[in-house]
């Protein structure tokens, strides 16, 4: 825990409700949890406790209290079980199940992918960035499938820089909503933050955003649904889910671009990390590493097939 003091003066020329002028001075804090502060006596005006948070302002008061905060916990070490497809002295390859967070992040400080990296091989708390240690690209939470982590700072920098420079081959298997309007199809735009729902990403136009480029490949239709595989040849956040969102076919399941009512008795979108084409540290050719579709997509698929 670490505190902090705060000491403020109204400098206002008619009168302010106190928990107003709170939210609009500590913007780290809701409105509602300055109010739970002020009724717990944690505030003061002009030295004395105050419990009403409409209780008026005047000009030149002085208000004191003392904000309290989390500190941040160090990376912890967590025996969870991990699918690995393989492992050298530099990289790991490993099949990640949907419903696993990558790394910490606001909400998830524990059972991510990095916790139980640290505590299968704990040189990788040393490597790459602090609060994500050895990760060179990332998976949706809900997104299952291939992922390569690095072991040494040097394998790390080895990895990023083919990622960067799109030397790295990704492969998905998606059942998206309907039919794309061609049997296989290249998509290109831009992709930014939503303007009005800053978690989304979305296309965007002009010189907002950066360039994306996703193909796609029909596998199977079926009769309301197309399984497809889809790769990706640019990184964008949220890539294959906005772009098959933008041709009409979004990702089934996915109920933030897609349809709020999912056409299928799934617990998550139905996007798999199928296949990963990289060089390794030190090595010239290419290894392609791939997993398996998991129990819950393949039966998905077999409803479909019955149908």
């Amino acid at each position: 825990m670490k505190t902090e003091s705060i000491r403020l003066v109204y400098a206002g020329e008619s009168t302010l409700r106190l928990d107003k002028f709170l939210a609009e001075q500590i913007r780290q804090l809701s409105r509602a949890k300055l109010q739970e502060m002020i009724s717990n006596g944690e505030v003061q005006i002009n030295g004395k406790v105050v419990t009403k948070a409409a209780q008026k302002l005047e000009h030149g008061d002085h208000v004191e209290t003392v904000l309290v905060f989390e500190e941040e916990d160090e990376l912890k070490k967590q025996a969870l079980v991990l699918d690995v497809l393989y492992e050298d002295e530099n990289v790991i390859v490993l099949n990640k199940p949907a419903g696993l967070v990558v790394h910490p992040g606001a909400g998830h400080n524990k059972n991510t992918l990095v916790n139980a990296l640290i505590y299968h091989w704990p040189e990788i708390a040393q490597v790459g960035e602090p609060k994500r240690p050895g990760i060179v690209h990332r998976l949706d939470k809900e997104t299952s499938g291939v992922m390569i982590a690095a072991r040494n700072q040097a394998a790390y920098e080895w990895l990023v820089k083919q990622f960067k420079g799109r030397k790295v081959q990704k492969s998905y298997l998606a059942l998206v909503d309907g039919t794309p309007p061609t049997p296989t199809g290249r998509i290109e735009t831009r992709i930014g933050r939503d303007e009005k729902i800053r978690q989304r990403m979305a296309v965007t136009y002009g010189e907002k955003g950066r360039k994306a480029v996703t193909e796609y490949f029909t596998k199977k239709d079926y009769l309301d649904h197309t399984l497809v595989e889809v790769n990706p040849l640019s990184g964008r956040t949220h890539q294959i889910r906005v772009h098959m969102a933008f041709i009409g076919c979004p990702v089934a399941g996915d109920r933030v671009y897609g349809r709020r009512k999912s056409s299928l008795e799934i617990d998550r979108f139905f996007l798999h990390a199928s296949g990963l084409n990289v060089r390794l540290p030190g090595e010239k050719e290419k290894h392609s590493f791939e997993a398996p579709l998991p129990q819950d997509l393949q039966e998905i698929l077999e409803q479909l097939e019955s149908k």
